[in-house]
């Protein structure tokens, strides 16, 4: 029997995305964005607080990447969440992370996090109750030690971080249980 919760943010897993970007002086800034997803095969939506160091910088530069937290940077990563650009200009100095100038966007590329979507700003949503923007993916660029023999992203050698919404706390993921798309054909087959 199920219990009435009351209003939970019931999503698991959310990812752990970092947000770069450049300020008008080319400094740094990053953003710990747990609320973003995927929204087309090259787009990307980050939902962003307008008035946020990284709304006002992407808004700017039009540009920014979107890297994978891993659970070897979770520190770096909760500490991006945590502070505010807003309030300490310098935020990314104090991580020792290296930042690394994208070669196809204006936006930093963090060489420690293992995988890194470049975009470019293409449209940015505002509705009611939440903005996005909504970034095309121009390029992505991964460490060769999460790639698999085809040069495929392995999530097992990616170890990436995964936020909780229940308990407030990060996981990495376990098996494979299926292959998408395959599975669920066992169901077509029988009818």
């Amino acid at each position: 029997m199920k219990k009435d919760l009351g209003v939970v943010s019931a999503v698991f897993p959310m990812p752990v995305l970092m947000i770069g970007t450049y300020d008008k002086n080319k400094n740094v800034n990053v953003m710990n964005a747990a609320w973003g997803q995927i929204c087309d095969d090259d787009k990307i939506m980050i939902f962003i607080g307008e008035g946020k160091k990284t709304w006002n910088n992407i808004v700017k530069s039009k540009a920014f990447t979107v890297s994978l937290a891993d659970a070897k940077h979770i520190t770096e990563a909760d500490y991006f969440g945590i502070v505010s650009g807003n309030k300490i200009n310098d935020k990314f100095t104090h991580t020792g992370l290296t930042a690394i100038p994208s070669e196809h966007v204006n936006a930093p590329i963090i060489d420690e996090f293992p995988v890194c979507m470049e975009c470019e700003l293409i449209e940015i949503v505002k509705l009611k109750y939440t903005n996005g923007i909504v970034g095309k993916i121009v390029n992505v660029k991964a460490d060769e030690n999460v790639l698999d023999e085809k040069d495929i992203i392995d999530p097992k050698k990616l170890n990436v971080a995964l936020f909780d919404t229940f308990k407030l706390g990060y996981y990495t993921i376990g098996e494979e249980i299926a292959k998408a798309f395959d599975v669920g054909t066992k169901l077509l087959k029988d009818k």
